[in-house]
């Protein structure tokens, strides 16, 4: 079975026809049974959807007519299980549902309710049936579908992965944060709506600031966790995937890290991406910091912990809400332009303006059994400037930019990049 996989598809116009990249990147996508990338907006014409209160950062839409080109490259699995998934509400989750559904693209990740968003989906293809499991852990909690009974129907929304955040101290600390907290009595409302039933307070061994937590331990450490139910969600689908199709893949959307560096993935995104193999899955495709971060093969399967953003185009929404305009500090009747200037500091800073965030690739590789035997990566950037209908669309570029990029991050997870004399990138482990 062959396959491959792009990263992030923050696309916000029509790809021309004779668009060069196509010529480039077709024909080997074209090759694969099963190709993937992560839908990064959504779908629906102005005005047709009100905007959510919050957004993943940006509001970002476009039309829906700009599926035909995605499919152009050779894509026919995605997702838009991402922290944008919600930025014209209910109704623009709806649309872009809608939109897929009228399409040939396998989807999964989002749905009319939580057994929906959960559920994996199925590619039929000569070389085996495919399943697709998309999961994200970067959203505010509004965004996760709802669980349906007999009597109330679920909620529209995503398969999240919630994260359990809270830091770990001494008991010196322990006992600085509680007088901390006696002192300013930041506590009190949660304390007395906690004695009336409706949290659960603090429990023993833990103190808080307000919503942050504190936990008795050995050392002081910021932790980040997975919620076990969610978790386990996954894994039922894993499950249930295993009866229907000969080759699993789990798309994860993240954006949280580790240490000092955004290349850095979060631990828990590296025990959850094991622990998805361990059950049954074949391929992890992680996505969403805006850049690229380690590849790792763990039991011959391949984890992408982040393939970048393989369309980049944040300057091109058309319209924005009231809310966006205040929280950037410009007048709600200001152009677009002006928004975006301000917020950039005359486009000086922000993901546009990083070549990192431009730099991604795809990766092929060939299965045998559910178990890896080749992988190989096309080395991608894009358009940072020229002509706009292309700025931040993808081009083959020199394979020595991300041998030395991202060769050295994946170095420690056993992975090593050569540059290939035909221009794409070969893959040791």
């Amino acid at each position: 079975m062959k396959l491959a996989a792009a990263g992030d598809a923050i696309i916000g116009r029509i790809i021309q026809p004779d668009f060069k990249g196509y010529d480039e990147i077709a024909p080997y996508l074209l090759e694969c049974d099963g190709s993937f990338f992560n839908l990064e907006t959504t779908l629906n014409e102005p005005g047709e959807c009100c905007a959510s209160q919050l957004s993943g950062g940006t509001y970002i839409r476009t039309t829906p007519k700009v599926l035909p080109g995605l499919r152009r490259f050779g894509f026919n699995m995605t997702s838009f299980n991402n922290n944008h998934a919600l930025d014209f509400s209910y109704d623009g989750l709806l649309s872009t549902l809608e939109a897929l559904e009228d399409t040939d693209f396998v989807h999964a990740g989002v749905g009319r309710n939580l057994a929906e968003a959960s559920a994996p989906r199925y590619l039929d293809t000569n070389a085996g049936r495919i399943a697709l499991i998309a999961v994200n852990t970067t959203f505010s909690p509004d965004m996760l579908a709802g669980e349906q009974n007999a009597r109330v129907p679920g909620r529209p929304g995503i398969n999240g992965l919630r994260v359990k955040k809270y830091v770990r101290v001494t008991e010196k600390e322990l006992e600085f944060v509680r007088e901390l907290a006696d002192k300013t009595g930041i506590n009190v409302a949660q304390l007395i709506t906690a004695k009336e039933g409706y949290n659960a307070g603090i429990k023993e061994g833990e103190a808080a600031l307000g919503d942050l937590r504190f936990v008795l331990g050995d050392k002081c450490e910021y932790v980040m966790e997975l919620e076990r139910v969610d978790v386990e969600r996954v894994k039922r689908a894993i499950y249930e995937a295993q009866l229907q199709a000969d080759y699993i893949m789990v798309s994860i959307h993240s954006h949280q890290l580790s240490g000092d560096a955004k290349e850095n993935p979060s631990q828990f995104l590296v025990d959850f991406a094991h622990e998805c193999i361990d059950a049954g899955a074949h391929a992890i495709i992680g996505h969403g910091p805006h850049l690229l971060r380690p590849i790792e093969v763990y039991k011959d399967c391949p984890i992408f912990y982040s393939l970048g953003d393989f369309i980049l185009q944040l300057y091109n929404i058309e319209l924005a809400p009231a809310e966006f305009y205040a929280k950037v500090g410009v007048d709600g009747n200001a152009t677009v332009h002006e928004l975006l200037k301000t917020r950039s500091a005359d486009f000086t800073r922000g993901l546009m303006t990083d070549p990192r965030m431009f730099l991604n690739v795809i990766p092929l590789w060939e299965t045998e059994g559910g178990k890896l035997k080749s992988l190989r990566l096309i080395p991608l950037m894009g358009n940072m400037d020229g002509n706009k209908s292309e700025i931040g669309l993808p081009r083959i570029c020199d394979a020595e930019k991300v041998v030395s990029y991202l060769g050295k991050m994946s170095e420690p997870y056993g992975v090593r990049l050569e540059a290939a004399p035909d221009g794409l990138i070969d893959v040791k482990w």
